[in-house]
Protein backbone atom coordinates (compact mmCIF):
# COMPACT_ATOMS: atom_id res chain seq x y z
CA UNK A 1 0.00 0.00 0.00
CA UNK A 2 2.70 2.28 0.55
CA UNK A 3 4.10 2.13 -2.80
CA UNK A 4 1.23 2.70 -4.07
CA UNK A 5 0.88 6.23 -1.81
CA UNK A 6 4.36 6.94 -2.92
CA UNK A 7 4.04 6.48 -6.43
CA UNK A 8 1.05 8.63 -6.48
CA UNK A 9 2.98 11.14 -4.58
CA UNK A 10 5.85 11.25 -6.53
CA UNK A 11 3.25 11.11 -9.94
CA UNK A 12 1.52 14.93 -8.03
CA UNK A 13 5.14 16.11 -7.20
CA UNK A 14 6.04 15.15 -11.02
CA UNK A 15 3.14 16.98 -12.33
CA UNK A 16 3.90 20.18 -9.90
CA UNK A 17 7.48 20.39 -10.92
CA UNK A 18 7.20 20.26 -14.58
CA UNK A 19 4.35 22.70 -14.45
CA UNK A 20 6.96 24.81 -12.56
CA UNK A 21 9.95 24.40 -14.91
CA UNK A 22 7.50 25.37 -18.02
CA UNK A 23 6.02 28.31 -15.69
CA UNK A 24 9.77 29.75 -15.52
CA UNK A 25 11.00 28.89 -19.01
CA UNK A 26 8.32 31.14 -20.04
CA UNK A 27 9.37 33.50 -18.17
CA UNK A 28 12.75 33.61 -19.28
CA UNK A 29 11.96 33.28 -22.65
CA UNK A 30 9.59 36.21 -22.27
CA UNK A 31 12.53 38.04 -20.99
CA UNK A 32 14.29 37.35 -23.71
CA UNK A 33 11.33 38.31 -25.66
CA UNK A 34 11.10 41.81 -23.97
CA UNK A 35 14.68 42.55 -24.85
CA UNK A 36 14.20 41.37 -28.64
CA UNK A 37 11.56 43.73 -29.11
CA UNK A 38 12.63 47.16 -26.98
CA UNK A 39 16.21 46.97 -28.63
CA UNK A 40 18.10 50.11 -27.95
CA UNK A 41 14.92 51.64 -26.37
CA UNK A 42 15.51 50.21 -22.98
CA UNK A 43 18.44 51.24 -20.76
CA UNK A 44 21.26 49.03 -19.69
CA UNK A 45 19.79 49.26 -16.60
CA UNK A 46 17.01 47.83 -17.80
CA UNK A 47 18.49 45.23 -20.01
CA UNK A 48 20.84 43.90 -17.21
CA UNK A 49 17.47 43.91 -15.35
CA UNK A 50 16.12 41.81 -17.78
CA UNK A 51 19.06 39.67 -18.20
CA UNK A 52 18.90 38.46 -14.54
CA UNK A 53 15.30 38.05 -14.46
CA UNK A 54 16.19 35.65 -17.35
CA UNK A 55 19.24 33.72 -15.80
CA UNK A 56 17.11 33.70 -12.54
CA UNK A 57 14.06 31.74 -14.40
CA UNK A 58 16.50 29.06 -16.49
CA UNK A 59 17.90 28.15 -13.26
CA UNK A 60 15.02 27.78 -11.41
CA UNK A 61 13.76 25.69 -14.56
CA UNK A 62 16.71 23.70 -14.47
CA UNK A 63 16.31 22.88 -10.34
CA UNK A 64 12.22 21.63 -11.12
CA UNK A 65 14.01 19.32 -14.20
CA UNK A 66 16.37 18.27 -11.68
CA UNK A 67 14.16 17.32 -9.16
CA UNK A 68 11.93 15.38 -11.36
CA UNK A 69 14.81 13.25 -12.48
CA UNK A 70 16.45 12.50 -9.46
CA UNK A 71 12.72 11.23 -8.80
CA UNK A 72 12.72 9.65 -11.48
CA UNK A 73 16.36 7.61 -10.94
Amino acid sequence: MNKMADGVKDTVDNVRDGANEAGHRTEARAEQEKRNVAGDEMTAGDKAKSMVNQGKNEVQAGYDKTKRDVRDS
